[in-house]
């Protein structure tokens, strides 16, 4: 949630640089940034996700595990995509 919060400024920041008509480059220096922040907050779930969700689901094998093994490769394909 601290992570996010922080991002939440930044966007609130770009919003204000774009009203403000700030320089181009630095405008998309900070969605760089900002870009970064969420995709560190992305991994940091799907880490969570594997160490507890789909650990969990594994050890009690079937159908479950697999389910949660292709939810974790979808999620992983869409970070991969984006």
């Amino acid at each position: 949630l601290t992570r996010l919060r922080k991002i939440e400024g930044q966007v609130r920041g770009l919003a204000r640089m774009v009203e403000e008509d700030t320089y181009c480059i630095d405008v998309l220096t900070q969605v760089s940034a900002t870009t970064k922040a969420l995709e560190a907050v992305a991994l940091a779930l799907l880490d969570d996700h594997l160490m507890h969700c789909v650990a969990e689901a594994t050890a009690q094998g079937g159908p479950v595990a697999e389910e949660k093994i292709r939810e974790a490769s979808a999620a992983i394909a869409r970070l991969v995509r984006s």
